[in-house]
């Protein structure tokens, strides 16, 4: 699955044009190499999206081309939140 489509299914960001605005900008790695928002995903897959004010680490555990709210939390396991730091 593109790396953008799952940012916005996942529900960590809300909209795709903004989830392949920040994948373009490099502010996404997907197992420490940045990726683009076209990247593909896999099962087990770490990525990190760096927000203007924080960290965000997770693993893939499950690719759905939609889901309900309810059930966003059978797709990632958040590894690792922290503030950025200035």
């Amino acid at each position: 699955m593109r790396l953008d489509k799952f940012l916005k299914v996942s529900r960590i960001i809300k909209r795709r044009t903004l989830a392949k605005e920040i994948s373009d900008a490099g502010r996404v790695d997907i197992n420490g190499k940045t990726a683009k928002a076209g990247s593909r995903l896999e099962i087990g897959d770490t990525v990190t999206v760096r927000y203007a004010n924080k960290h965000l680490s997770f693993r893939v555990l499950n690719l759905s081309k939609s889901t309900r709210k309810d059930d966003t939390d059978s797709l990632i396991e958040i590894i690792d939140e922290q503030p950025q730091s200035r």
